[in-house]
């Protein structure tokens, strides 16, 4: 971990590092059980090694062949997807009482400001109706599935960068039959995975009251 820097009353970490995501979905579970009302929420960046991971909504008839890739059955909310280097992970440990949001207002957060931090590199993405996450020409480039424990979130939101999107071939992506995917490369940004986690943070914390300090990650 090279980044924890306190700002207002979330704490920022960024990993630099691919992650296991079964220790990770642990972590996170762990810290959100012993929580306080006094415990200060967290926002994690990262990525992880090659893992499809299949939601709450499970549907057998979405995963065609996994092949080497393993596949983790989590608590999250939505049905499968998949992870990998190249893509943004943010992780979000919020208390929805202290900031005073309901899930489908975080959720309608988390679509703006990925449609805002896209805008920002001349990609235009939009909602897509009955469908949480960000598309852009028809095509899925981010990924939210959440869970709520105790009135605290927990998992968060996936932006392709800039990955292999081939293994997304081997299933129906967040059940959704005949979509693609697409990540910033393919729409004309290079751009590294830490800039556009530091990038997404900002515009983040504009719109929940976080006030956001960045060091560059040696």
């Amino acid at each position: 971990m090279d980044i924890a820097e306190t700002t207002g009353n979330v704490l920022m970490r960024q990993f630099t590092f691919p992650r296991d995501y079964t220790s990770c979905w642990q972590e996170m579970k762990a810290f959100t059980g012993s929580r306080t009302e006094q415990t200060k929420d967290e926002i994690w960046l990262l990525e992880h090694m090659p893992v499809f991971t299949l939601g709450i909504r499970e549907n057998a008839d979405d995963i065609k062949d996994t092949g080497d890739i393993p596949l983790v059955k989590t608590d999250r909310g939505g049905l499968v997807t998949y992870h990998g280097p190249g893509q943004l992970i943010v992780y979000l440990m919020l208390d929805l009482r202290r900031l005073g949001l309901g899930l489908k207002n975080l959720v309608n957060i988390l679509e703006q400001v990925t449609i805002d931090l896209l805008s920002k590199h001349d990609i235009t993405a939009s909602r897509l109706e009955n469908a949480p996450g960000v598309y852009v020409e028809g095509r899925k480039i981010a990924s939210i599935g959440l869970r709520v424990q105790k009135g605290c979130t927990y998992h968060g939101l996936s932006l392709n960068v800039g990955m292999d999107l081939s293994p997304y071939d081997r299933i129906v992506p967040c059940g959704l039959s005949g979509m693609k995917m697409t990540d910033m490369k393919c729409l004309g940004v290079a751009a590294d995975v830490p800039a556009i986690g530091r990038q997404f943070i900002q515009v983040l914390s504009s719109k929940l009251g976080y006030n956001a300090v960045y060091d560059e990650i040696s």
